[in-house]
């Protein structure tokens, strides 16, 4: 079986969550949070080796929580995305900064630990079996050439909503092909009945395509991608102003430039699944029943791992 590995972004828990690491909060009925299901498909699927990517002060929590239980059924490493974890000259470029610097930045801590290709998921969403399968299928497929190759699982626009606030969403243009051709990051997407706005602070409202494909932060990527994001990150941190706070280094905005030079193609892969995630401590009981329901139904064992 060909090697690829999972990467779960999860250094960012609890900062849209009203503080805490509530993410880590159960939603299956032995305790099982939303990693749980997403570790047990990618593992099904023929992944071979899990790297979560967290905070330092989040660890010992991280592994009591999940860590440790994932550690006994697959290879698992743990990369650390920080504030500081940037090149040293930039280093005391921006003191007022907080919080480290996007998903660019979190992938890019893990490139001594990943040596085949690799799947990036949000460690909050619920992505379903299909998008590991069609993930893993790609990745152990490919075949070499000039332009560097990756994959993008894709989800309808209305089946990753919220009903508990706004979220952000890579809005994409797919080719007849199945190739992404442009992708926009898009804050504050609510839901809207069927449909799907952007309330603006002036009181206009910004109707969306409720049916379009986004992104949901499942990228499928070769080790190539680290020198890319590397070069990236470098020149990023050259061009933000020392008083920007809130700047941050994103996937789908960098895939968007290297697409824009056409430097790389996307293949669109589509999950047929339903997403669902927990972006506001609201959402979690919505999820539970969900989890729930895909037990009933015989999705998932009663217990994922025995």
């Amino acid at each position: 079986m060909s090697k690829a590995t999972l990467v779960v972004m999860a250094a960012g828990i609890g900062s849209r969550f009203g503080g805490g690491i509530k993410q880590l909060a159960p939603v299956g009925p032995n305790g099982e949070i939303i990693m749980d299901f997403s570790v047990y498909d990618a593992l099904e699927a023929g992944f071979d080796k899990v790297v979560f990517v967290i905070r330092r002060d989040l660890e010992k929590d991280f592994r009591e929580v999940i860590g440790d239980r994932i550690g006994k059924q697959v290879e698992v490493d743990y990369a650390y995305q920080e504030l500081d974890d940037i090149p040293e000259k930039y280093r005391d470029k921006f003191p007022g900064r907080t919080k480290p610097w996007g998903t660019g930045q979190a992938i890019l801590c893990c490139k001594d630990l990943v040596d085949s290709p690799f799947l990036v998921i949000n460690a909050d969403d619920y992505y379903g079996k299909d998008a590991f399968r069609e993930a893993y299928a790609y990745l152990t497929s490919m075949e070499n050439t000039d332009k560097i190759q990756i994959c993008m699982v894709s989800f309808i626009l209305k089946n990753t909503l919220s009903d508990n606030g706004g979220v952000t969403r890579g809005v994409c243009s797919v080719s007849a092909d199945g190739m992404l051709t442009g992708i926009t990051e898009t804050h504050n997407i609510e839901k809207d009945g069927d449909g799907a706005v952007i309330r603006r602070e002036d009181g206009t409202v910004i109707r969306l395509d409720a049916d379009s494909a986004v992104s949901m932060n499942m990228w499928g990527l070769t080790p190539d991608f680290f020198n890319i994001l590397e070069k990236g990150f470098d020149e990023f941190l050259s061009g933000v102003e020392s008083t920007d706070l809130k700047a941050e280094y994103l996937l789908p905005t960098i895939i968007g430039e290297l697409l824009g030079k056409g430097e790389l193609n996307v293949k669109v892969l589509k999950s047929h699944d339903q997403w669902f995630g927990v972006t506001y401590k609201e959402d979690r009981e919505a999820v539970m029943n969900e989890v729930k329901n895909l037990i009933d139904k015989g999705v998932y064992p009663s217990v994922l791992y025995r």
